[in-house]
């Protein structure tokens, strides 16, 4: 994620270094059991930057209950893309 990090603004890194945790494996049940989960990066109110390693690319969905991606998603994006987003639009 270094690589990213170096991608960014001075105010997405800021915006990046309060939302990003630890990567750990979340369940998601269309797609997530078959690999034992997704790698959550960062969480934001209710939702949940995910690495997709079927797709490839980063994803944001909602959650219910942390520890659970609530929907699927195969966007594809750049982590740095999902930053921007996030910061812009929520």
């Amino acid at each position: 994620m270094s690589n990213t990090e170096q991608l960014l603004s001075p105010e997405l890194e800021k915006f990046w270094q309060l939302i990003s945790i630890e990567p750990v494996k979340w369940m998601e049940n269309e797609h997530g059991n078959e690999n034992g989960g997704f790698w959550v990066v960062a969480i934001y109110g209710k939702k949940a930057v995910w690495y997709n390693d079927i797709e490839e690319g980063f994803n944001v969905s909602t959650y219910k209950t942390f520890g659970e991606i609530a929907e699927y998603g195969c966007e594809q994006y750049e982590l740095n893309q999902i930053i921007s987003q996030l910061y812009n639009n929520y």
